[in-house]
C-alpha cells in the first residue's frame, strides 16, 4: 500500500520508516527541506517540499494512489484541512489527523477521521488507524490471563447486534465508542459503521476473536 505523511517532525519520521520497514511504500511531505533529515539515510521513499493541503504537492506525493493518509505537522489547520482533502477530494480510504485541540478533535471524529493527540502511543495508534488494523490489544492485566482488545466493526457486523459478535468472538464488550463518544453498550446495542468495541478476551480466545472480526461471521441475520 502507498501511505502520504503530511508533516516529517517526530512523529511523522517515526511513522514514515515504520510503514517502509513493513513493506509500505511511502511520500513524506514537508515545507521545510531539511526537516527530511529525521528520516535517516536508509529512508527510500519520496521526499516532497510543499504544503500538505496544495494539491500539486499532494499528486507528487502519489496521494491519487494512496490507501493511508496522515496528517501530522504541528499545525492543527494545515493537518484538518489536508486530511479533509485527501478524504474529500482525492478518497483515501484511510485518513488520520494530529489535533491538539480537543474540541476540534471531537469535531473531526464525528466527521469520520480519526484524531491523535501528543501522547506516548501516538505512532502506534496512527499506524493501526492508518494500516486499518481492526483488532488490537490495549491493555493485559497482570497475571497476563486477560487482556483487553479494541475492534473496529467490520462490514459483515454492520446492521447486527452486540449480541451476535459476542457469542460468535466470546468476548465480552466493556464499552463502545461512536462519533468519538464513549458509551455502554448492552447486549441489544446494534452495531453501526465505524463503531469501535473494547472487550474483555482471554489469550484462548483471541484467535477466535480476530476471525470473527476480520472474516465476519456469515450466519442468518437476525
Amino acid at each position: 500500500m502507498h501511505v502520504v505523511v503530511m508533516g516529517c517532525g517526530r512523529v511523522g519520521s517515526a511513522i514514515a520508516r515504520r510503514l517502509e520497514e513493513v513493506g509500505h511504500s511511502v511520500a513524506v511531505i514537508d515545507q521545510d527541506p531539511a526537516a527530511f533529515r529525521r528520516l535517516g539515510p536508509e529512508f527510500a521513499g519520496r521526499q516532497v517540499t510543499g504544503l500538505g493541503f496544495d494539491r500539486q504537492t499532494l499528486l507528487d506525493a502519489g496521494v491519487d494512489s494512496a490507501g493511508a493518509f496522515a496528517a501530522v505537522s504541528s499545525g492543527d489547520n494545515s493537518n484538518i484541512i489536508s486530511a479533509r482533502v485527501a478524504r474529500e477530494t482525492f478518497g483515501v480510504q484511510h485518513v488520520v489527523a494530529r489535533i491538539y485541540d480537543s474540541k476540534r478533535a471531537e469535531v473531526y471524529e464525528r466527521m469520520g477521521i480519526p484524531s491523535v493527540a501528543t501522547v506516548p502511543w501516538t505512532v502506534n495508534r496512527l499506524l493501526r488507524e492508518l494500516l486499518g488494523v481492526k483488532v488490537s490489544e490495549l491493555w493485559r492485566e497482570p497475571t497476563g490471563k486477560v487482556l483487553l482488545m479494541r475492534i473496529t466493526v467490520t462490514e459483515g457486523w454492520v446492521g447486527r447486534k452486540l449480541n451476535e459478535l459476542e457469542s460468535v468472538s466470546g468476548a465480552r464488550a466493556a464499552w463502545l465508542v461512536r462519533f468519538g463518544e464513549a458509551q455502554l453498550p448492552t447486549s441489544a446495542t446494534v452495531l453501526q459503521e465505524g463503531d469501535q468495541l473494547v472487550v474483555a478476551v482471554t489469550d484462548e480466545i483471541t484467535a477466535r476473536v480476530h476471525e470473527a472480526v476480520e472474516q465476519g461471521h456469515q450466519g442468518d441475520r437476525r
